[in-house]
């Protein structure tokens, strides 16, 4: 009798084990769709919504100013709902989870050097620099203008990109960007589904490929306005 309780108790314990297990991986696979969502809807749009606005900087400091002020006509207090509602509370997000999945991921490029395993990898390395890049621009520009130390227009990105070594810095983080975002769609589509068979990927690989190259010439452009 006893042996059959042992027994019994022993099945309890792996069904309970399998079932967490389950449980375990339905939930990061849930979190897994919610980061490559997120940084698709809001955060991708909102980038190239940014990127076209700063595109402005080719006309002059005139219409970049005008660009810009726009915004101004928001109330404040909405403003402020909009950029943590769609940027800030997302971006954290798919950021903070971003780093874990590049740090518990593998990657196969030493063994297996295909195209699809370079992109995995450059995807996870871009990540892992934007997390900074990302930090310190909020704080050279939303933090000083909320700190009221200044003022966020064409002079206030001038004075940054004056310094060589920051102009270096920025094109590589908006290269970076572009990166992420062109690839993260593919990742995206392949993910939810969208795009399933070889076909449909390798197509899916040209346009978002042709989609980086278009938005770096806007943001590499934009910035080297502010600098010339």
């Amino acid at each position: 009798m006893y042996n059959v309780y042992k027994i019994v108790t022993f099945k309890l314990h792996i069904s309970s084990t399998k079932g967490g297990t389950v449980l375990s991986k339905d939930r990061e696979f849930l979190w897994r769709r919610l980061h490559s969502l997120l940084g698709v809807i809001p955060v991708g749009l909102f980038l190239v919504f940014h990127l076209s606005l700063n595109f402005t900087a080719v006309g002059g400091e005139e219409l970049y100013n005008n660009s810009i002020g726009i915004m101004e006509l928001v109330p404040h207090w909405l403003l402020l709902l909009m950029e943590w509602v769609i940027i800030y509370i997302p971006l954290m997000f798919h950021a903070f989870y971003g780093i874990y999945i590049a740090f518990t991921a593998t990657h196969n490029t030493k063994r297996f050097g295909t195209f699809r395993n370079w992109m995995f990898r450059i995807q996870r390395m871009t990540g892992i620099f934007l997390v900074i890049f990302v930090a310190w621009h909020i704080f050279q520009t939303r933090v000083q203008k909320a700190l009221g130390t200044a003022e966020v227009d064409w002079n206030m990105v001038a004075e940054i990109v004056d310094n060589p070594l920051m102009l270096a810095f920025y094109i590589v983080g908006i290269l970076s960007a572009t990166f992420h975002l062109a690839n993260g769609i593919w990742s995206f589509l392949v993910s939810w589904g969208i795009t399933q068979s070889k076909s449909s990927q390798k197509v899916v690989t040209y346009i978002t490929m042709i989609f980086f190259v278009i938005l770096s010439i806007m943001g590499v452009a934009a910035i080297l306005a502010f600098a010339l």
